[in-house]
């Protein structure tokens, strides 16, 4: 009987050697037979692609001049995908053996469920948790907490397959008949809380987000952008708030709004300052002065610091 397609979708951002390792831990670690490797490079300053198309002649690469941001290069890369199941990975991870069948097994078994995730473990700390799921979203304040996060993993949360509040964006595979239902990734997000977005607006199609920690997954944290940053900083609280103005009831966005003003930005000035990242503040307020003259649906066209 012939295996479903599964698309491996992941995005690169002048981290080359970073995608080579992922690439090598697939072909290290899979042993799921059907299977397609789709790679799309951001508009890395130096192209990558000739000397992949060389080490990974098998793959389907594709160069394109315009960063489109973490949304708009999976979504180009699910517009090549032939699979029935796709597979969404940052291209920092590192794959583990059974990792693709596991993950397969409960989207082939459970027809609730249209987005499933691995637990996430730090690639640097090994024994230390990243996810293994997320509490329900408080609309009137954007917060939730990644269940497990920092956690030494002593098996705590094995053997867990259960819905959970949202996906991570680092690994989560979706069957193609929820991503034809609710839409692609809305592209304006750019960068951080589109995987949030995403997962509502699947969620709102009847189904649900797992995880599964009997699959594990190895994360590399913050390659791309690094621990702390300008471009970090504008997009965590531009998004933020996008994310209620899409997603929250009336009332909730209300509060919201009072509360980013009145807590979240003092707050958050106080910490830069103390930090010694003044610079900061002018991001905050950028990011502050988008939601104020631009739609929720429009898209954002780069980022300058």
């Amino acid at each position: 009987m012939q295996l479903p397609l599964l698309s491996i979708i992941s995005v690169n951002y002048n981290h080359s050697h970073v995608t080579d390792e992922l690439l090598d831990s697939i072909y290290r670690h899979n042993t799921y037979s059907n299977i397609e490797i789709i790679v799309v490079d951001n508009a890395s300053t130096i192209n990558p692609v000739p000397e992949w198309q060389q080490k990974y002649p098998e793959v389907l690469f594709i160069r394109i001049e315009k960063n489109l941001g973490f949304a708009g290069g999976n979504n180009l890369g699910l517009s090549y995908a032939n699979g029935t199941y796709f597979f969404l990975v940052n291209n920092d991870t590192e794959f583990t053996p059974l990792l693709i069948e596991t993950l397969l097994h409960t989207l082939e078994t459970h027809p609730q469920v249209g987005v499933v995730c691995p637990k996430i473990k730090y690639f640097q700390q090994p024994d230390t948790l990243q996810y293994v799921g997320f509490t329900p979203m408080n609309y009137y304040t954007c917060q939730n907490k990644c269940v497990g996060q920092f956690e030494k993993d002593n098996g705590q949360y094995d053997n867990r397959e259960a819905p959970t509040g949202f996906a991570h964006g680092a690994a989560m595979m979706l069957k193609k008949e929820a991503v034809a239902k609710a839409g692609l990734m809305h592209e304006n997000y750019f960068l951080y809380y589109e995987e949030g977005d995403w997962c509502d607006r699947i969620k709102k199609q009847g189904f649900e987000i797992w995880v599964n920690t009997k699959a594990l997954i190895y994360h590399k944290e913050s390659v791309s952008v690094g621990q702390k940053s300008a471009l970090k900083e504008y997009f965590m609280n531009r998004n933020r708030i996008l994310f209620i103005r899409r997603n929250a009831p009336y009332h909730c966005k209300l509060f919201f709004l009072f509360y980013f003003i009145l807590i979240v930005t003092p707050k958050n000035i106080i910490s830069y300052i103390k930090d010694r990242k003044p610079a900061f503040i002018k991001q905050l307020a950028r990011a502050i002065y988008w939601n104020i003259t631009q739609p929720t649906n429009s898209v954002h066209l780069g980022f300058k610091p």
